[in-house]
């Protein structure tokens, strides 16, 4: 799967409070969490955002409590994939396992800037920021990883690999 958009860039320690502030977590529709998805950051962010656009930020993307709001909000806002130079262990899982590609690569981080473009080949870990003309690689993900992320999530795989043992 090949995603490209505009880069929205964030610092470090993005915690889930600030992906999607806890007044929200009556809901688990990943729209209506998109609409506040980084508000406290910019307000108007999920105004601004383009369909498939990507998520860049520095280390410890996603840190906090274990809510697995924080990736169905960025999801949900419209973002295709998060490239950071590090994640929280437990937003790393929430986002695999609701269906949203997420990269650690440094140096794909390091110059990347509001407003460029990314391509992120998800199969073979390749991230390009095309506005910049440079080419970086992520570790890819095995196989099973790679198909939870394209049918859209853990139970999205878990019913598929159900259905066809029946």
């Amino acid at each position: 799967m090949i995603l490209e958009g505009k880069i929205w860039k964030f610092g470090r320690d993005i915690d889930t409070d600030v992906i999607i502030p806890a007044k929200y977590l009556s809901s688990y529709d990943p729209k209506e969490l998109g609409k506040h998805c980084l508000e406290s950051l910019d307000p108007d962010f999920s105004s601004k955002v383009s369909t498939g656009d990507i998520l860049v930020a520095e280390e410890n993307f996603g840190c906090g409590s274990s809510r697995e709001h924080a990736p169905l909000a960025i999801k949900g806002a419209g973002i295709s994939g998060v490239v950071a130079k590090s994640f929280a262990r437990i937003f790393f899982r929430n986002a695999i396992n609701i269906g949203l590609p997420i990269f650690e690569c440094p140096p794909a981080v390091k110059g990347a800037k509001p407003g460029d473009v990314m391509r992120v080949d998800t199969k073979s870990g390749r991230i390009t920021n095309v506005s910049l003309g440079r080419e970086f690689r992520a570790e890819p993900y095995p196989q099973f990883i790679q198909e939870i992320i394209a049918v859209g999530g853990l139970i999205k795989y878990a019913e598929k690999k159900i259905r066809k043992k029946i």
